[in-house]
């Protein structure tokens, strides 16, 4: 079922499209109705390059159990890496 919630938050990093990477400013995180993923009900990310542009730079479409999963290995890893690590933040121009 449709939550007709979204969470917007700002990113620090880059996403490949294409054959092309950019820099992606702003992702939204919702569950809704997929596009292309055959489904009735889809976990989606869009990254935007900009918040203000409705281009996007790369979406997914999950199942909710993958994207649930896909969190979990995120979490895990971020877990595990050396103290400091992630607070880490470049300065990029």
């Amino acid at each position: 079922m449709c939550t007709y919630t979204t969470a917007t938050l700002k990113l620090f990093g880059n996403a490949k499209s294409g054959a092309s990477w950019e820099r992606v400013k702003t992702a939204s995180v919702y569950l809704d109705h997929p596009v292309a993923f055959p489904a009735t009900h889809s976990l989606n990310i869009d990254l935007f390059a900009d918040q203000d542009d409705p281009k996007r730079s790369a979406a997914l479409e999950l199942s909710p159990r993958s994207a649930k999963a896909l969190a979990e290995a995120i979490l895990s890893m971020i877990a595990e890496a050396p103290e400091g690590l992630i607070d880490e933040e470049l300065t990029i121009s």
